[in-house]
């Protein structure tokens, strides 16, 4: 990955106020975070999409350091939330698989691709979240009933944040 993305995925961090950002292109992986090396915050995620902090903060999944920027903002209180969001045995918490703006429709003044009550099915389309210019479609991980939408449309959303739950 070029050095000057990486500059600019760090600006765009510092001038935004996230905590964290995880960027993929093809082999590569960066992951760049306002936690201290030290720090820990619980993100639910599926398996296949961790790519944790090692020792001293060494992504080991890809061989990349994990570059730390400044104490974190909100990320312990995210952690929170999803924790109270799941309290139910019942519920799936989907959250955020990357830091972007919420789009609940495909366009402007569009019919949600989802609604409170809506029953959904796995790989069904439940919003869409702008990340660098791209549109990345996200999908149910699980079949069921929506109890919660927690994002409006055109909200940031960070890496973690809980979107949807799935009763």
């Amino acid at each position: 990955m070029d050095i000057r993305k990486i500059k600019k995925l760090i600006e765009l961090l510092e001038e935004s106020g996230i905590a964290e950002i995880e960027i993929k292109e093809g082999e590569e992986a960066v992951r760049i975070s306002r936690m201290p090396v030290g720090g820990s915050v619980a993100h639910p995620l599926p398996p296949q999409a961790w790519f944790g902090p090692g020792p001293a903060g060494w992504d080991g999944a890809r061989g990349a350091p994990a570059l730390p920027l400044a104490p974190p903002s909100e990320a312990s209180g995210q952690a929170a939330a999803s924790e109270s969001a799941a309290k139910k045995a019942n519920e799936h918490v989907i959250t955020a698989p990357m830091v972007g703006t919420f789009y609940a429709s495909a366009s402007p003044g569009a019919k949600p691709f989802v609604e409170i009550g809506d029953e959904v099915k796995v790989g069904q389309v439940l919003c869409i979240i702008e990340a660098m210019k791209m549109m990345n479609q996200i999908e149910a991980d699980r079949a069921g009933r929506i109890t919660s939408i927690m994002a409006r449309n055109g909200d940031p959303v960070e890496f973690g944040q809980p979107l949807f739950v799935v009763e």
